[in-house]
């Protein structure tokens, strides 16, 4: 074989993938067909993730965290209205227990994961670069490359993303729908600083979370996400950004005062799907191409680094014990392991997405209800603060490791 595993896709999750199995002595070829000189542009191009302690935690363990020392903003407090209602629900942790996680920008993740993989003995980092043939054998893997090369493995691992054509070619079906809404996602600056409290406010077209980011030269500034029905998504996006400014201000109630200086922004469908399987014959599903869920939660780069976490302990012992990394048994215990975990996390998305953003007044009376009694009940409000952490569910001990 030429490497352990072949890793198609080389983006958040994928290069994750790469680095955890690097610093456990495991090798990797990582094929994406990106232009690194595109996805790495200087810039905020708009576009920021939350990652839960729990995942920052792996970040640090294979040598990402350092890299990105002050390059994110921490997130020490989460508050919940029903749109500026009076009435909220607070996660707040206790002084000594650290921030529930912290926000970067996709771009400085891209990059400390691009320059660390460049630089990993274990990795064959090639960008710019398609599988054009993949033949999944009772011997191993074999990927055709646009060039010609053909590279060998043991297991084929999936990380392109929720259009997979490879989960596609496998014939693994997924259970899927839309949520007729669109996410806008950009940033802006704002008058008064945020305090590294994230907000999450629902409207009956659904939520608006406020995510804090670093200040820069310019001010203060927050991430958004902000949900809207499908039909208006084309509109939003159309606005001038003093227009998108004023319509952002309404939705915050003047809370952080003026709003200025938008980032670029952009806009995707919201929908769920969840693959059947995520494992086939000498193949595995990470991120994105095993499982989508509505960003209500915030926990989707965060369901596949937990995807990363657990695959990297089943490899890793695999390896330890002398396996084929493409024993079926080894790759079904990454199946049990993660498929209670990805699908118990979908649902109660789903069901919060369809709970909080129904219309009309009966919807708002059960939100407010709804928040009213997470407040109330403290074992509730810890499990979602556990969620917020990555912490919650079966952990495997590779990430156990790093909680300590």
């Amino acid at each position: 074989m030429d490497t352990d595993v072949i890793i198609l896709g080389g983006g958040l999750v994928g290069a994750t993938l790469a680095l955890a199995l690097d610093t456990h002595g495991l090798t990797s070829t990582v094929i994406d067909p990106a232009d690194p000189a595109v996805v790495l542009a200087p810039g905020f191009d708009g576009r920021a993730s939350a990652i839960a302690s729990a995942s920052g935690r792996m970040l640090d363990a294979i040598g990402i965290g350092a890299t990105l020392a002050g390059q994110g903003c921490a997130i020490r407090h989460i508050r919940v209205s029903d749109g500026l209602a009076p009435g909220k629900l607070d996660f707040r942790p206790a002084d000594d227990d650290g921030a529930l996680g912290t926000m970067y920008e996709n771009k400085a993740l891209r990059s400390a994961l691009f320059a660390a993989a460049s630089g990993a003995a274990g990795i064959d980092l090639r960008m710019q670069t398609r599988a054009v043939d993949v033949v999944r054998g009772p011997a191993g893997v074999a990927a055709t490359l646009d060039s010609g090369e053909t590279v060998r493995a043991a297991l084929l691992i999936a990380a392109e993303g929720r259009n997979s054509p490879t989960r596609e070619a496998a014939g693994i079906p997924v259970a899927r729908w839309q949520y007729d809404h669109a996410a806008i996602v950009g940033a802006f600056h704002h008058q008064y600083p945020h305090e590294d409290v994230a907000y999450e406010i629902f409207y009956s077209a659904g939520p608006f979370a406020l995510l804090p980011l670093p200040d820069d030269a310019i001010g203060h500034r927050s991430a958004i996400v902000w949900s809207v029905k499908g039909e208006d998504g084309p509109a939003m996006m159309k606005l001038g950004d003093r227009a998108f400014l004023a319509e952002a201000s309404k939705r915050m109630g003047g809370f952080l005062g003026e709003l200025h200086d938008a980032s670029p922004r952009a806009s995707y469908p919201l929908g769920f799907h969840h693959a059947a399987r995520i494992t086939a014959d000498r193949l595995v599903l990470v991120g994105d191409a095993a499982h989508g869920i509505h960003p209500i939660a915030g926990q989707g780069l965060n369901l596949g680094l937990r995807d990363v976490a657990t695959l990297a302990e089943v490899l890793v012992e695999g390896k330890r014990l002398g396996l084929d990394l493409g024993d079926p048994a080894l790759l079904e215990r990454y199946q049990r392991w993660r498929g209670l975990d990805t699908f118990m996390v979908a649902a109660a998305t789903d069901t919060l997405t369809r709970l909080f953003g129904i219309p009309g007044k009966t919807a708002s009376a059960v939100r407010r209800f709804g928040i009213s009694a997470v407040d109330r009940l403290p074992p509730l409000k810890d499990r979602f603060m556990a969620e917020a952490r990555g912490e919650s569910g079966t952990l495997p001990k590779l990430l156990q490791g790093l909680l300590v």
